[in-house]
């Protein structure tokens, strides 16, 4: 979806109360945020729709403060970082509870089902920090400016995230079969 539609949508949503212009956005959206949230959940597929879906409430509500100064991604983006934040703190989750050892098991090689779920075992070996930046760089293609702005860190501090976080993807891969 173009800038310009997504603007139209949201104009008309905000201007009209049309809500099959919103219903359009989080169509387009949803599957990007699900996925950002299924990351930062370490797999928890349940908090992950919750969380999207408080994230499409609270972009609801406050959709007329959007200034268009950001892709609507990006803004969208980041009422969802906020909203898993905001999910830790009421939910008493820690950081260690989401990066818990899992068991390691050696890959099978070229099945893809076996790869998701190494992939996903690694990325719970991250910290919470680490997985927010290797999510959005890498699975989402967002730029370390786009990414600053989604989670209001310094540049140094997000590339930080990012090289560590591939490292560690790396190191798990390659200790599990993968070359």
């Amino acid at each position: 979806m173009s800038q310009l539609n997504t603007l139209f949508l949201i104009s008309q949503a905000v201007l009209f109360h049309n809500d099959r212009a919103f219903g359009r956005l989080v169509e387009q959206y949803q599957s990007v945020l699900r996925r950002f949230l299924l990351n930062l959940t370490g797999g928890d597929k349940a908090a992950a729709d919750d969380l999207a879906q408080e994230t499409f409430i609270r972009a609801y509500r406050h959709l007329s403060d959007f200034r268009g100064s950001a892709h609507f991604k990006t803004w969208l983006l980041r009422i969802a970082y906020n909203t898993f934040y905001d999910y830790l703190r009421n939910s008493k989750i820690t950081t260690e509870t989401l990066n818990r050892e899992t068991e390691l098991r050696p890959a099978d090689g070229t099945n893809s089902e076996t790869l998701q779920i190494d992939l996903n075992t690694a990325m719970a070996l991250l910290s919470a920090a680490e997985r927010t930046c290797v999510t959005l760089r890498l699975q989402e293609g967002l730029s370390i400016r786009k990414i600053t702005d989604i989670t209001g860190w310094p540049e140094g501090t997000v590339k930080s995230h990012i090289s560590r976080g591939r490292q560690k993807l790396a190191d798990f891969l390659r200790r599990n079969g993968y070359d």
